[in-house]
């Protein structure tokens, strides 16, 4: 999931969204920032997947400060783990700038896994070179340079991973490209994988993937995977994401090891230790819950909200009054509206000094039990449809806030007064300036707040906390990050 960040509004001006409603339009850096960090390339409700790929593409040759793009995608890549819009802006730079010196220290630095290097020649290939009507792009130097320099990065382990095998550009093919100089750690992994020799290794992955080849019936395919998820489960040689993300294979094909199982998932050490938040459980749940009933399922369900509330202790608490917002109108359906009902359960049951307010054409405040589970208090967030009218939030409150989070795909319909005309008017009214970080869940790339102490957050990350706790002691700490990362 992942996946969801931030970034704050820079000059704005006002402009028409996509949903047709008066908003602030961002000038093209912090519009590209707020796509970046934002798309995985699908359908949104306003914007299909092509069309942000388009606007990125866009943006990039509207900004002249190429250097900025560079940073913003090292950024997402290194600090998000964005990795399809990085692969794509690599792409775009390799295309759009020619003799920079910077620019082979960029793909070096973009390169953080191994099969970053094949899915950046392939966009580079596919996308770019097929708009030069059959004329071949040439690959840039700087970024065989680059990629070159990048291997030095690398192990055996790691090159034996990513080898990309079954696909079109191969690890062996950027090799051949690039022919990297070899080092210690690397030398013997290279020869072999020019001839082809290169295995993976032992690994959680390949001990399962070879159960298959090894076994003669379906039966004995079962009995042999049963025997490697004992092995890694009661010997703990699994991590705890990779626990996360094979509960439903180890019901399906271990079920006399579930205790065992739910031991690890409970474990408060490794829990904190991992620093796994609240929302990397939503994927188990959702591929948990498409099981048929049975024992097996229900005390992994039951371990699975014991857990998650244990991870409440990786969530920060805000100091003072704090104001969770929810749009239910009908644009939130889908990814928005799960992020925005999983979020503000996570807030909810960490801050108990908070208070839910749902909103529409109208808002109404929700009461939740405190003593519920995350996923139950996430699953009684409706989100019933109908228009979206940021006014009518602050119309609704009765007292002053420390700081008003409102999770929404920012594409509301403006009401005769304005959002901010009534935000002023709530501040007069009790005599406050919150702090209003205004969540854009789709990254539409526009906002409907300009003010001083107003945070435009573009999506959601694992970060994200960390980054609020940061805005209210700097509010330009994430402009300042990008514009201080290093290229060369």
């Amino acid at each position: 999931m992942s996946k969801f960040n931030i970034f704050k509004a820079f000059k704005t001006k006002e402009t028409i969204n996509i949903a047709g409603g008066k908003a602030f339009a961002l000038n093209p850096k912090s519009e590209l920032v707020s796509i970046i960090l934002t798309s995985f390339l699908k359908d949104t409700f306003y914007r299909k997947g092509d069309e942000s790929l388009n606007r990125i593409k866009e943006l990039v040759t509207k900004i002249d400060d190429k250097k900025f793009i560079a940073k913003a995608a090292i950024f997402a890549r290194d600090k998000y783990a964005m990795r399809s819009v990085s692969h794509v802006l690599a792409g775009e730079i390799a295309k759009s700038v020619k003799g920079e010196i910077w620019t082979k220290d960029f793909f070096e630095k973009i390169v953080v896994r191994v099969d970053d290097m094949t899915e950046i020649m392939s966009y580079y290939l596919n996308s770019l070179n097929s708009n030069t009507k059959g004329n071949f792009r040439p690959i840039p130097n700087s970024l065989k340079k680059g990629f070159r320099k990048a291997f030095n990065k690398f192990d055996k382990y790691q090159l034996a991973k990513y080898r990309s095998e079954n696909k079109d550009v191969k690890l062996v093919d950027i090799v051949n490209l690039v022919k990297p100089k070899p080092t210690e750690k690397n030398e013997i992994a290279l020869k072999e994988l020019i001839k082809g020799e290169l295995k993976s290794f032992d690994t959680w992955e390949t001990k399962i993937s070879e159960v298959g080849k090894k076994a003669e019936t379906e039966e004995e395919k079962l009995d042999l995977k049963s025997n490697v998820w004992k092995d890694l489960i009661c010997n703990r040689k699994i991590g705890y994401f990779a626990l996360l993300k094979n509960l439903r294979n180890i019901i399906q094909q271990a079920p006399d090891i579930i205790k065992e199982a739910c031991q690890l998932l409970e474990d408060e050490n490794l829990i904190i230790k991992s620093r796994v938040l609240p929302f990397r459980f939503t994927t188990a749940f959702s591929e948990i819950e498409k099981l048929p009933s049975s024992l097996e399922v229900k005390k992994v369900m039951i371990s699975l909200n014991k857990a998650i509330d244990i991870s409440l202790r990786n969530v920060p608490v805000f100091d003072g009054k704090t104001l969770i917002v929810i749009d239910v109108s009908g644009s939130m359906q889908g990814k928005p509206a799960e992020i925005a009902s999983l979020f503000g359960a996570v807030l909810a049951r960490a801050n108990e000094n908070s208070e839910i307010l749902l909103f529409d054409t109208s808002a109404q405040f929700k009461n939740i039990n405190p003593n519920d589970t995350i996923t139950s208090i996430s699953k009684s967030l409706r989100f019933n449809g109908g228009g979206t009218d940021f006014a009518c939030i602050f119309k609704a409150l009765k007292k002053a806030y420390d700081r008003i989070i409102i999770l929404s795909d920012m594409q509301g319909w403006v009401a005769p007064n304005t959002p901010t005309v009534v935000f002023n008017e709530y501040k007069k009214k009790f005599a406050c300036n919150p702090f209003i970080y205004s969540f854009d869940l789709a990254g539409y790339g526009s906002t409907q707040f300009p003010e001083e102490k107003i945070f435009c957050l573009y999506g959601f990350s694992d970060k994200i906390f960390e980054t609020m706790k940061f805005f209210e002691q700097d509010r330009d700490i994430l402009l300042k990050e990008i514009d201080s990362y290093s290229i060369l």
